[in-house]
This record gives structure tokens, C-alpha cells and sequence, in this order.
């Protein structure tokens, strides 16, 4: 794992996860491979038949001095099967979803994203997370508690 958006899970409702490639630039791998990079604020989107991602940071590779370089903050292109990258822009235009970028990591030697179609959480939806994690967490420690005492 290179890096999280912890706050797309408090922020969103995960609906459907998908693993996709990203194109990158020799300089932006380095980067990733010493975890220099930042998903909050990001998003993906579909245009064109094709799938982008918008707002990733990755903070230039130190020792990559003027040529060789890259733009932290450019538009990188998802790699997805068309059936994958149809389905979603169906359903983010029927239901009105968002696609959230989840994690960065790699497989194989390759950086892989986790993308989530998303639906946007209200305040009290998120109280109520909140508040449902909190009873899952206080029930297993009741019953860690139990186990031990027998």
C-alpha cells in the first residue's frame, strides 16, 4: 500500500470498488515507489469512452532535475476494461454517483488504484457511521472481554 483517502470512507457510502492501472511517467513511479503522493480532493471521471483521474498529487522525484520531470498535478489516464469503463459511466449518470480513488498500491510491479463508485453521505449519515462503528467496536470488545475470562 503506497497511500489511503481515509476520508472517502467517512465521506461516502462505497457502493462498488474496481482495480484500475494508471499511466505513468518514469519520475511519478519513483515518486510512488517512496510513497510521495496524495489522494485527498481527488476524483476520476469518464469522458470519451475513457477513464481520468483529476487531483492526485505526486510530489516530483527529488533526483530528477529539470528533464525527466513530470507536472504533480496532471490528469493521469485509468486503464479499465470498456465493459468496466461503460458500466460506470452508466451508473454515474443514472444514479448520480461519484467515482472516489481509494488506494494506491502496487501489484506485480505495477501501480494499481482501488476506485470506488460512490454516493455522497449527509451530515447525519455520517453520525450515524460514526456511531455504528463505535457499538460494533464496544460489542467486540465485550466479547474479546468474555473470551478471555473463560
Amino acid at each position: 500500500m503506497v497511500a489511503s483517502n481515509r476520508r472517502a470512507r467517512y465521506d461516502f457510502d462505497i457502493l462498488d470498488t474496481y482495480e484500475a492501472g494508471i499511466v505513468l511517467q518514469g519520475s511519478e513511479v519513483k515518486s510512488l515507489r517512496t510513497s510521495k503522493v496524495q489522494l485527498a480532493d481527488s476524483y476520476a471521471y469518464v469522458t470519451r469512452g475513457e477513464a481520468w483521474l483529476k487531483g492526485v498529487h505526486i510530489a516530483p522525484y527529488s533526483h530528477s532535475a529539470g528533464f525527466g520531470g513530470h507536472d504533480p498535478e496532471r490528469e493521469r489516464k485509468l486503464l479499465l476494461h470498456r465493459n468496466q469503463i461503460d458500466q460506470i459511466a452508466r451508473r454515474v449518470e443514472t444514479e448520480h454517483l461519484t467515482l472516489v480513488p481509494l488506494a494506491v498500491y502496487f501489484t506485480g510491479g505495477r501501480a494499481k488504484l482501488e476506485l470506488a463508485l460512490a454516493r455522497g453521505r449527509k451530515r447525519q449519515d455520517k453520525r450515524r457511521a460514526i456511531a455504528e462503528r463505535d457499538a460494533r467496536r464496544d460489542v467486540d470488545r465485550a466479547m474479546a472481554g468474555q473470551r478471555v475470562r473463560r
